[in-house]
Parts: structure tokens; C-alpha cells; sequence
């Protein structure tokens, strides 16, 4: 009898390197689809909302809806149940999404065409505002780094600043919502007061869209305040505005230094936080494009669109994260405190259009 040797059958070679660990992209999508679906119903509701009523910027719209949803029964239980990883994902990573595209809006050819007097009017309005809401804040006892967000946030560009600097910062969540909620909401009456207070201070529509663009809190805010004076009020009001934008990647940059310095978040073995984190190098890459190049009109039309998509996104999420009783804690402490934070500014703002005239 003849035997007959088999060779043992060739195995695959074991693969080499690091293994992913199975089902990590699909954990991922089952645990955020249904939040990042809610926010894919939210966005368009809050675009059609300001086409039908173009004096509702798109953000409010979006920030107040997730407000109600997190205060509704029914959807609270959502809010805090299956959509709650898809919604935080929206309000940190798509905010900061949003934060760098910001940045084609800007250009340096645009801001020094105001001059230098105006240019150093602004900033000096920066200035004061946020080291005056600051001090209010510490003074109204605010909890946490509530303080320098809602400076941050009332003195340079709404709720996109404060997502940026508690990036920087690394705030606790329930520190940055809080913020959020309060420039939305004074953002909101700004759009509803300071056309009414045109005619009584005197102002013609330039130096109305001055002060608009000097005191009020978001871009959509400014824009929806502004153009009820008319296209020249609103131009000179966006420029404005976007000169005090500018200060933002400065301002983030020194809360960088000065946490690495304290040594927060690094105390308890946690890394430090960059001295200027990614999204804002790419803030700042932006708007080195939009001044070197000449970015073809369809381009920056794209990318306003898909910067207003993410944004409403991640101001949704963050605003589901706002209880209305943390409005009214400590006596409405926060509340009050972002009312005369407001006058603030605006009453800055004004003094600063009254400079300009001089």
C-alpha cells in the first residue's frame, strides 16, 4: 500500500499592525445617527423659518429649537436618551467645522479699507466689552468659565466664540451652554430694539450699521438687524462685524497661553491644551486665502451654505443642552447679568459711532 503524504495546507499570512477593533464604525453610527438625524430635520425647518420670516436669523432659529426640544415633554426624554451622542458630537465638532470655514468671509483688503481710526475704534470696543462683561460675570458670580464665555461670546462673534474658547479651555459642558443661550437670546432683542432707537439718537444709516456692526452679537444677528436701515447700513455693518472676528483667533490664542501657564487640564494627568488649536490655524488659513486669492464668488456662495448647515447643527445640539431652569438660577443671576452686559456693548458700540463722527 502506497502512502500518500499531504502537505499541510498554506495558512494566510497573520496580518501585522494595529487591528481595529471590530464594529467600531458601526458602534459609532448606531450610537450618533439618531441625534445627527434630529439635527438633519432642524437645519432645514430653521432656514425655511428665515425665508419666511427673514428677520429670524437661521442660528436663533436653531438654538431656540433645541431649547424647546430639551424642555418639551417628549422630546426632553430624547434630548437626553438616543439623540444625546449625536447632538454633542454636533456641538463640538461640527461648531468648530463651522468656526474655520468663518474664515472665507474675511478679508484683510476689506478691513483696512475702514481705516485705521475705525479699525482701532472696534478693537478697542472688543476690548472693553470683554473685560467689562468679564468683571460682570465675576460679579453676578457666575459658575465656572461662564465669565470669559459670555464675554467671549458678547464682545466678538456670538456663540461661534464661545464653542472656540471652550475648546481652548476645555470648559465643562454645562459652562458652555449656558453662554450659548444668553447671546442668543440678546442677540434676539437687539434685533428687535436697536432699529426702534435709529430715529431718537440721530443716526443716519451708515452710522446705524456702524453701531449694529459694533454691538451685536452674531453675523446673522448683525445682518438681520442692519438691513432694515437699508444695503448701505448693512454693508458697513458686516465689515464691522468681521473686524471684530478677526480678534478671535488673538483672543483664543491668549486663553491658550495663559491655560497652559495655569496648568488646567494638566494638573490631573490630562494633556495640555494647545496654544492654538487646529480649527482656529484653519480659521486663520481661510481668511489668508480669502485676502491673498481671488476665490471666485461661487466658491465662497458654497461654502457660506455648508458654514450655515453646520453651525445650525451645532448650535441645535448645544441648545438642547439648556434647561430653562439654569436660566433662572440664583434668582435669574444669569440672566440679568448678559441684559446689563448687553446694554454694555451697545451703549459702547454707540460711543464708538459717536468717536467716528468727531
Amino acid at each position: 500500500m502506497v502512502h500518500q503524504t499531504h502537505e499541510p495546507a498554506l495558512q494566510p499570512p497573520a496580518p501585522t499592525g494595529p487591528r481595529k477593533p471590530p464594529g467600531r464604525a458601526r458602534s459609532w453610527v448606531s450610537g450618533h445617527w439618531a441625534g445627527l438625524a434630529a439635527c438633519a430635520v432642524v437645519v432645514p425647518l430653521s432656514f425655511l423659518v428665515h425665508l419666511l420670516v427673514p428677520s429670524i436669523p437661521v442660528m436663533t432659529t436653531a438654538v431656540v429649537l433645541g431649547i424647546l426640544a430639551a424642555n418639551l415633554p417628549g422630546t426632553n426624554t430624547l434630548v437626553v436618551g438616543p439623540w444625546r451622542k449625536g447632538l454633542g458630537f454636533a456641538g463640538k465638532k461640527l461648531m468648530r467645522a463651522g468656526i474655520v470655514l468663518l474664515g472665507l468671509k474675511l478679508s484683510i483688503v476689506d478691513v483696512l479699507e475702514l481705516g485705521w481710526a475705525t479699525f482701532g475704534v472696534v478693537v478697542l470696543i472688543v476690548l472693553l466689552a470683554f473685560g467689562g462683561t468679564y468683571l460682570l460675570g465675576k460679579a453676578f458670580r457666575l459658575p465656572g468659565d461662564q465669565p470669559l464665555l459670555v464675554a467671549t461670546g458678547f464682545s466678538i462673534c456670538g456663540a461661534s466664540a464661545i464653542g472656540a474658547m471652550s475648546a481652548v479651555r476645555r470648559s465643562k459642558h454645562e459652562d458652555t451652554v449656558i453662554p450659548v443661550a444668553l447671546v442668543t437670546l440678546c442677540g434676539t432683542l437687539a434685533i428687535a430694539v436697536l432699529p426702534l432707537l435709529m430715529g431718537p439718537l440721530g443716526l443716519g444709516p451708515e452710522a446705524f450699521g456702524q453701531w449694529v456692526g459694533a454691538s451685536v452679537h452674531d453675523v446673522g444677528q448683525v445682518v438681520a438687524t442692519a438691513q432694515t436701515a437699508g444695503a448701505s447700513a448693512l454693508a458697513i455693518a458686516i465689515v464691522i462685524k468681521l473686524t471684530r472676528v478677526l480678534t478671535l483667533a488673538p483672543m483664543v490664542a491668549a486663553a491658550g497661553i495663559i491655560s497652559r501657564r495655569n496648568g488646567k487640564a494638566g494638573d490631573d494627568g490630562l494633556k495640555l491644551p494647545p496654544i492654538v488649536p487646529g480649527f482656529i490655524i484653519g480659521f486663520v488659513a481661510l481668511v489668508a486665502v480669502r485676502s491673498i486669492f481671488n476665490v471666485p464668488v461661487e466658491v465662497l456662495e458654497a461654502a457660506t451654505i455648508v458654514q450655515d448647515v453646520v453651525l445650525a447643527a451645532a448650535l441645535f445640539g448645544l441648545g438642547s443642552a439648556v434647561r430653562i431652569s439654569q436660566l433662572f438660577a440664583s434668582k435669574g443671576a444669569s440672566l440679568l447679568m448678559a441684559l446689563c452686559s448687553w446694554a454694555l456693548i451697545a451703549g459702547l458700540g454707540y460711543a464708538g459711532v459717536l468717536l467716528l463722527q468727531l
